[in-house]
């Protein structure tokens, strides 16, 4: 701190006069940053609609109650298959992830080099394009329905998974690995008896983990038409049913909060 002499007294200044200058200087900056932003952000509002809105949703959510309960029957099977794609498609995500996560773990690559960096991209590519995206490239290459849903579930969910066991492997310990290696073991037989105990709580817990996160959003998907539940919310909307749209949203809800006790009492029993 810099500290000035003056009539034998000692006067402390928290800063010198030039930090305070430039601390000075980033705070000015960042206001006019902010003023930018907030013009940009609002060049096209129409602001009679903005001091409208509450209005608006209050008209809205008039409409939206009560749920029109007897919409209900046609709603089963539409969450049978998003439970369907949120499931296969995690399946089949675990199915590809897992040797991903070994090639891309730094102690059991076959190559640091070169197959490492090849599982990292396949790993931040999976990871860098949301699942929506996946089911509009999947629903124009494939066409509508339950396949291009689970697909796109399973494209996006492999960097998730791999990325967390990968990183699981890299902390087991070593010296078990050893232990079992010098008894004259196959690599197999290390994976099964060295690696594998020591990363299936982690595994257990990351699978049931994004199981959890795929209900959810297997529930956007049919807004794009990869098929469940929101094929009927997308029909909803489409013909301002909000009495529907207020059922739909209740059984989202309801299958989220099932989604995730479940995935708790999974976390808790293998952690």
């Amino acid at each position: 701190m810099p500290i000035e002499r003056r009539a034998n007294e000692i006067l402390w200044r928290r800063q010198s006069p030039v930090a305070q200058a430039a601390r000075f200087a980033g705070w000015l900056a960042l206001a006019a940053l902010t003023v930018f932003t907030f013009e940009v952000m609002t060049r096209n509002t129409i602001w009679a609609f903005f001091l409208d809105a509450p209005r608006q949703a209050a008209d809205l959510l008039g409409r939206m109650v009560p749920p029109r309960w007897s919409y209900i029957d046609q709603l089963w099977w539409p969450l049978w298959e998003t439970l369907n794609i949120a499931s296969i498609g995690t399946l089949l995500a675990i199915g590809m992830a897992l040797p991903v996560a070994f090639l891309a773990a730094r102690n059991t690559t076959p190559s640091v080099a070169f197959v490492r960096p090849l599982a990292l991209f396949v790993i931040v590519s999976s990871r860098s394009i949301n699942s929506l995206i996946w089911a509009l490239l999947l629903v124009s290459i494939i066409g509508p329905g339950a396949l291009a849903g689970i697909i796109a579930i399973s494209l996006r969910s492999i960097g998730f998974i791999a990325k967390l066991m990968y990183e699981a492997i890299e902390e087991i310990d070593a010296n078990q690995v050893e232990a079992i290696t010098a008894t004259g073991a196959s690599g197999g037989q290390v994976l099964v008896y060295g690696i594998w105990p020591q990363i299936l709580p982690a595994f257990a817990g990351v699978c049931v983990f994004r199981w959890d996160i795929n209900i959810r959003e297997s529930t956007v998907l049919g807004l794009v038409g990869a098929g469940g539940i929101g094929l009927n919310l997308q029909a909803s909307l489409n013909v301002l049913a909000w009495p529907q749209v207020t059922l739909i949203f209740l059984v989202i809800l309801a299958s989220v909060i099932a989604s995730e006790w479940i995935s708790a009492r999974v976390r808790h029993a293998f952690i």
